[in-house]
């Protein structure tokens, strides 16, 4: 089991780039830097097909043996950071010195932290942010071209608004998109690369659903920009960053990996949704939670698209066809293996993810919560009911 998760590890390096967390909003301003350009990145394949033992079976890689925590050691081979506060974002970002997975982690608090296994925090950078509201530093994505420019990219909520900021190890962290609104609710933002060399930035409607109809604001939306905060070429309306409208507080952001179909999680006043984004409109809801368990990161596979919540313990997947419609209930996977509530998602390859927890933040938080964790789909496919 061990040697079937530290394969894993080692394969999963793909390019890098997503816990519910009154101010009059600062004039939008822009940054120009370059204008960032797409880099295909390597493509490893698994080394072999992860088999879950029976007692395994539709729960995740967890294997029941692996002792409980000790203090900030994890036991479980999967786990690569512990001890961290309420995880917002992840981004894998290479292989550390044992050929594992180094990664990036966000916590809401404001700090960009690099994880590797058995391997203290680094500090990339501290971010000042208000979490008095559901905001925070909530969104993490990379750069494009992170191998060369190692840029990281983080959503945060302000004194004054919710912005983008972009951030090179060892610089001061630079606004690139400021001035989107803040409201005593509806301030969460999440990142995302669309796969093309640009940014997806979805806002929350800061309290106030006319905003997120509004064209000209900021609120609300899905925004397409570069990675100087301009909005990016061949959006629905030229010289708007705007893609999509009609969000109150997204918790996820994904995309496919080849790039075609593109979704939003969100919470609205009747249900936990989640949207395929069409550009120039949201699209219709391709699913909807009546039960609200707090709909956060997403992951957009071949076959499935699984979705982590904030507020019940595991992952959702939700069987794909090739058109990318739904054919079935979402089935549970991890709900008992002892990660319990996941936020973040970020898809490694077809059969794995990089998560983050929020149990400090509404679960039931072990020695060593909060954590970032790889997940690897039972069978390279979807789980099985709880």
């Amino acid at each position: 089991m061990v040697r079937s998760i530290a394969l894993l590890t080692a394969a999963c390096l793909l390019a890098g780039g997503c816990a519910s967390f009154p101010d009059e909003p600062a004039p939008t301003s822009w940054s120009a830097q370059p204008q960032l350009t797409p880099q295909a990145g390597p493509k490893p394949e698994l080394p072999g097909e992860f088999r879950p033992t029976p007692g395994e079976q539709g729960r995740g890689q967890t294997p029941q043996s692996v002792p409980p925590p000790q203090g900030c050691k994890d036991f479980n081979p999967a786990v690569i950071a512990t001890c961290l506060n309420t995880v917002t974002g992840v981004a894998p970002i290479g292989a550390d010195a044992q050929g594992g997975v180094a990664a990036y982690a966000t916590e809401r608090g404001g700090r960009l932290l690099k994880v590797t296994k058995d391997v203290d925090p680094v500090v990339v950078a501290q971010i000042e942010t208000d979490t008095s509201t559901d905001g925070g530093l909530s969104g993490l994505t990379l750069s494009a071209t992170f191998a060369e420019d190692q840029l990281a990219y983080v959503y945060v909520t302000t004194a004054t608004d919710n912005r983008v900021l972009r951030i090179a190890p060892g610089d001061t962290p630079k606004p690139i998109l400021t001035g989107i609104p803040k409201g005593p609710t509806g301030n969460r933002g999440v990142l995302a690369s669309d796969r093309k060399g640009a940014l997806l930035v979805a806002t929350g409607d800061a309290g106030n659903p006319a905003l997120a109809a509004d064209p000209n604001s900021l609120a609300g939306k899905v925004l397409r920009i570069d990675g100087s905060g301009k909005p990016a070429q061949g959006n629905p309306t030229a010289g708007s960053a705007v893609l999509s409208s009609g969000l109150t507080l997204p918790g996820g952001l994904c995309v496919s990996a080849d790039a075609q179909k593109i979704w939003v999680t969100d919470w609205t006043a009747n249900a936990d949704v989640v949207y395929r984004v069409v550009p120039g409109k949201l699209g219709e809801v391709a699913w909807n939670w009546p039960d609200k368990p707090g709909v956060m990161g997403c992951a957009s596979y071949t076959d499935a698209l699984t979705v982590s919540t904030a507020k019940t313990p595991g992952l959702q997947t939700l069987t794909m066809n090739a058109t990318g419609a739904f054919t079935g209930k979402p089935e549970i996977m991890m709900a008992e293996d002892g990660f319990g509530r996941i936020g973040p998602v970020e898809m490694l390859n077809d059969s794995a993810s990089l998560v983050g927890t929020v149990n400090k933040a509404a679960g039931q938080p072990v020695s060593s919560d909060d954590r970032v964790v790889i997940v690897v789909r039972p069978n390279n496919g979807g789980g099985t009911k709880d």
